[in-house]
């Protein structure tokens, strides 16, 4: 199962991310867990030792060069836009309790866009993950879709926006839609976080009619707590656990659902 979370900054992507990807390990699956965010928090989230140690692919301009034939930073150059990258997942990443950790770092700077030596290993490594590998992937991005596109859509069994109860992550929310589907991702999903209320409840659900709601995950301070005393978040909030518990459970059946169709 492959999974892209997106959504506004600050709704909890990342601790959706983390949640998800240690529900996955607990029950057994082998996971990857991908840092998209340029914010780069999935490390801490997880509870990983030393997340500052770990240097997002982008910030390695030695292996860039070597794989696409051009250094960052330089203009006007030719490079390779189909580089080798099925090594990496080994070499660059960070293994702890049976969750693979791999730092992409920016694929695109100052709004340009990512014709770029980093923008193409990154997109080129994104589409290895997402469509050769064989574990459950999960890919933490910033607020959008850049690391997707046409061809890794395809590959994408869902995309998950995270919205909390207010009108610019609904906005957003209807922005990563919009972008989603036009590039041909359909199997987008929301799960509302920060949910204090049945009326947060209905204000997600009524303000994005026709998208499938995954579930609701509720506020609780235990988590911000635990984060100010860099304490792990997913033994934090139980209450949290269970429901990204319950999402996960859906997420598995809506997998072992379209493997019955397609056989």
């Amino acid at each position: 199962m492959k999974i892209a979370i997106s959504g506004k900054g600050g709704v909890g992507k990342t601790l959706l991310s983390a949640f998800l990807a240690r529900t996955f390990a607990n029950s057994g699956f082998s996971v990857i867990a991908i840092d998209a965010d340029p914010d780069a928090n999935l490390a801490s989230t997880l509870g990983f030792p030393h997340p500052e140690e770990i240097t997002p692919i982008s910030e390695l301009e030695d292996l860039i060069e070597e794989r696409v034939g051009v250094r960052p930073g330089q203009s006007g150059a030719f490079f390779k836009l189909n580089p080798r990258v099925d090594d990496l997942p080994e070499n660059y990443s960070v293994t702890v309790d049976g969750i693979q950790l791999m730092a992409m770092g920016r694929i695109k700077r100052g709004g340009t866009g990512c014709y770029c030596p980093e923008g193409a290993l990154l997109q080129a490594l994104v589409s290895h993950l997402l469509v050769q590998r064989d574990e459950v992937v999960i890919l933490d991005m910033e607020a959008g879709i850049e690391h997707l596109s046409r061809g890794t859509a395809r590959a994408v069994d869902k995309l998950i926006i995270v919205v909390e109860p207010g009108r610019r992550s609904i906005e957003t929310a209807e922005t990563i839609n919009k972008l989603a589907a036009d590039i041909g991702l359909s199997g987008i999903a929301v799960v509302g976080n920060k949910i204090r209320s049945k009326t947060d409840r209905e204000f997600i659900a009524s303000h994005l009619p026709g998208v499938e709601l995954l579930g609701f995950i509720s506020y609780d301070p235990s988590i911000t707590e635990a984060d100010l005393a860099n304490r792990p978040l997913f033994t934090a909030s139980p209450q949290a656990a269970k429901e990204v518990k319950a999402i996960y459970e859906k997420l598995v059946a809506l997998a072992g659902q379209t493997s019955q169709n397609s056989g």
